[in-house]
Parts: C-alpha cells; sequence; structure tokens
C-alpha cells in the first residue's frame, strides 16, 4: 500500500511529507530493488495474495522467509494476472533461487527506509483502531460494527457494500472475512484474496496532516517533564488495556475533566493516542507507552 502511494499524488495533505522524505531515500537504494516493486504492486487493483502472508504477523522476516517460500504453481498464476508484466519477471515467477533472494533483499532495504522510520506511528494508528473497534464488538456484536464502519462501507444483510472504485463481487462462502486496518490505504478499501483463506479487506485509519511524524517530531520535551507524578502515571496504567474518558475518571478516581487534561498530556508525549467513536473518545498506549509500562512492571 504504501508502494501505491509513493506512486500517486492523492492525499497531499496527508502524504507528501511522508513521500517526500521517502522517496529521498528510496534513491540511495539499488534501482533494480525499487523497479521490482513498482511492478509488482500495480497502481490499482487487488494486491497479489503472496506478498501478504499471514506469516507477516509475525515479524518482518517471518514474512519474507513466507513470501519466498511460495509455491512456483502459486507465484506463475499471480505474476501472470499482473497488468503490464514485464518479461524480466519471469524467472521470479519460475521461483529461481536468484530472482527470489533479490525479492528478499528489495523487501528488506525498502522496509528499512520505508516503513521502519515510521513504524511507531504506524503502530499507534493500528493499535488505536483495533481497540475502538474491538469496544464497539464487545458493545454491540459484529453487527454493530458491521454498521459502524460506514461511510467506506455499507452492512445490509448478508450483503457488505464496499466503495471502491471498480465493480466486483467477492463471495465468501462460509471462509470469513478479515477487516484490516492500514496507515497506507487511501479513500477506500482494497481487498487481497488467498486461495482457499478468508478475504482480507484492507481499509484506512483515521489520520491527522502529520500522521507520519509522531511525538519524535513533537514538543514532546515539556509534556515528558509534566507527565511525573503518581496520578499520571496511574492514567497511563490504566490506559495500558484501553478505555475511554469516563472509564479513565472511574479507574483513577478523578473527575472527568481532569481524566481529559491527563490524557491529553499523556498523548502529546507520545505514550497514548485516542481515537473518537461517536460521542466517546478511546485511548490506547502508544507502543513508547506500552514499552515504559513493561519497564515499571505495570
Amino acid at each position: 500500500m504504501s508502494i501505491r502511494l509513493l506512486r500517486g499524488t492523492w492525499g497531499g495533505a496527508v502524504f507528501d511529507p511522508w513521500r517526500a522524505q521517502v522517496r529521498d531515500r528510496l534513491c540511495q537504494l539499488p534501482q533494480r530493488y525499487v523497479r521490482l516493486l513498482r511492478h509488482l504492486v500495480s497502481p490499482a487493483g487487488d494486491l497479489p495474495g503472496f506478498l501478504t502472508p499471514q506469516r507477516a504477523g509475525q515479524g518482518l522476516e517471518a514474512g519474507i522467509e513466507a513470501v519466498l517460500g511460495t509455491p512456483r504453481v502459486r507465484l506463475r498464476r499471480e505474476l501472470a494476472a499482473l497488468p503490464g508484466a514485464p518479461s524480466w519477471l519471469r524467472p521470479l515467477a519460475e521461483g529461481e533461487p536468484a530472482a527470489l533472494a533479490r525479492l528478499g533483499a528489495a523487501l528488506r532495504a525498502y522496509h528499512h527506509v520505508a516503513i521502519a522510520p515510521f513504524w511507531p506511528r504506524v503502530r499507534s494508528l493500528v493499535d488505536a483502531e483495533r481497540a475502538a473497534r474491538a469496544r464497539t464488538v464487545l458493545d454491540h456484536g459484529t453487527e454493530g460494527l458491521l454498521a459502524a464502519m460506514r461511510p467506506a462501507m455499507l452492512w445490509q444483510a448478508p450483503v457488505l457494500e464496499v466503495r471502491h472504485p471498480v465493480q466486483r463481487e467477492i463471495r465468501l462462502a462460509g471462509r470469513g472475512l478479515v477487516l484490516a486496518p492500514s496507515a497506507f490505504c487511501w479513500r477506500w478499501p482494497v481487498t487481497v484474496v488467498h486461495p482457499g483463506l478468508p478475504p482480507v479487506l484492507m481499509y484506512p485509519v483515521e489520520r491527522g496532516p502529520e500522521w507520519w511524524a509522531g511525538p519524535d517530531h513533537a514538543p514532546g520535551a515539556r509534556a515528558l517533564a509534566n507527565l511525573l507524578g503518581p496520578t499520571r502515571a496511574a492514567c497511563l496504567t490504566a490506559i495500558g488495556n484501553s478505555c475511554t474518558t469516563g472509564e479513565l475518571a472511574r479507574r483513577t478516581g478523578v473527575t472527568a475533566p481532569t481524566a481529559s487534561l491527563h490524557a491529553t498530556t499523556l498523548r502529546a508525549a507520545g505514550l497514548t493516542t485516542s481515537t473518537r467513536r461517536g460521542n466517546t473518545v478511546v485511548h490506547t498506549p502508544t507502543p513508547l507507552g506500552s514499552a515504559l509500562l513493561r519497564a515499571s512492571g505495570s
């Protein structure tokens, strides 16, 4: 998804500063890596399923190992479906070791310059989205979750209609559906279809213009100094399992305005993130906040 964003110009207010940084860094990579990845990820349509293995949830290296272990039959089928695939992709489609090694090196290099520097902020956005949606499921069930996905999706049982530039139909046939929030998804959801596995529907998370910067570029020193103190530490501990502002007030024994103030300070320090869902705001820890809680034994 990030490769697609680099190739386009949409979402300029949200993505142009990130694009500028990443494009400068891409110039330092071997251009054969950049060319390979751009051909594998088309500007629109479905992503090749073999590039998004389930094992990627275990980490970068596990995901790359799964990509490079894709059976040749599947490589041929999915690469043949790419629009305008050049002939020099044929060795990769045949699973030749040198071509697979080049793909692995390209994935690692791209991740190093385009993803890793922004990963804490990406994790914060996705974790906040997951926490908010999980609360919706607990409070209102799956029907409530799907109904709350407007305007990108419209749930009219048993059909989930999704905003998309291309009209198509995917029948689940009992396989279920994975909803995957993405910081690099823009405007409408994108599908990833794995043979025999539940289809994946990636959809955009809420982002501000400086989503890519995160706390490292924010005036965090003053906010971190304000963080010192038992009440605010208790607030961070309470937010460790995610909570609304009202729940934060109840858990720490402070008033709702005071809880909101502490949550604002924690967020400014880069230790938590907040997501609005209707009339409530759900607070979750960022990777930095979670690391601080682990270090303190909370």
